[in-house]
């Protein structure tokens, strides 16, 4: 594969946890605590590959209406993550940043975590991981925009550019390939913004059962892709 093939970033739209663990006829936790364990993997196979970003999308701001033990569950995996396997990352070179909202129903405990581990890995330069949490890519653009008119920005001064400055961690580029498991045929709000031209690919196996030899197998239907923007 050559280096122009390779998709500077890539995003995982994670779903099937759920229906993992039903077919294996495990308690829902077990399959969200396996599918944590994959995403880690799948990160740094998919960064070893060449690609400099890495987004998951684990926990939107939908996610919330689930049961209230399935949440705090999660909750506790979020705190793993923070924890152990930011330091598991953190040996590997890569940054980890978390994308989403800070001041609805996150405990004040976790947001402690999540800002240590973005600041354990903020010199990184290995890849960078982004985690979609507590995440939904229309009040991103919302929240952008009241940045904007709290800054007092005129109307003229704003342009495509400009705007994406004011997304989560802007410095985060468009997603060049956006893959969804489970089977699933949606984005279901997903980075909006930034996969306005993915490439977008479904498979249907869980995320459980994602492997090194599928990373494979996205970066390779990617490099096969002729990919348009409008111009051509």
């Amino acid at each position: 594969m050559s280096e122009k093939s390779i998709p500077k970033h890539v995003g995982y739209i994670v779903d099937g946890n759920r229906r993992w663990a039903k077919a294996q006829k495990l308690p829902t936790f077990e399959g969200h605590r396996r599918g944590l364990d994959v995403a880690i993997d799948i990160t740094e196979a998919t960064i070893a590959k060449g690609v400099d970003f890495v987004t998951l999308y684990l926990f939107s701001t939908e996610n919330w209406k689930r049961a209230k033990d399935e949440v705090d569950f999660l909750m506790g995996l979020f705190g793993t993550l923070c924890g152990s396997l930011t330091k598991r990352l953190h040996k590997k070179n890569i940054r980890v940043v978390f994308l989403g909202n800070r001041t609805q129903n996150v405990k004040k405990k976790l947001l402690e975590l999540i800002a240590r581990a973005e600041e354990l890995t903020k010199d990184n330069t290995g890849g960078t991981l982004s985690v979609c949490f507590n995440y939904g890519g229309q009040l991103e653009i919302v929240e952008a925009c009241q940045k904007i008119i709290d800054q007092g920005l005129d109307a003229d001064q704003l342009t495509v550019a400009s705007f994406a400055d004011y997304l989560y961690f802007p410095e985060i580029p468009p997603i060049d390939l956006l893959v969804r498991t489970s089977g699933e045929m949606r984005i279901s709000n997903f980075m909006l913004w930034r996969a306005a031209y993915s490439e977008l690919l479904f498979v249907e196996k869980t995320w459980p059962d994602m492997t090194e030899a599928d990373i494979d197998y996205c970066l390779g239907e990617f490099s096969r892709r002729q990919r348009r923007f409008g111009g051509n």
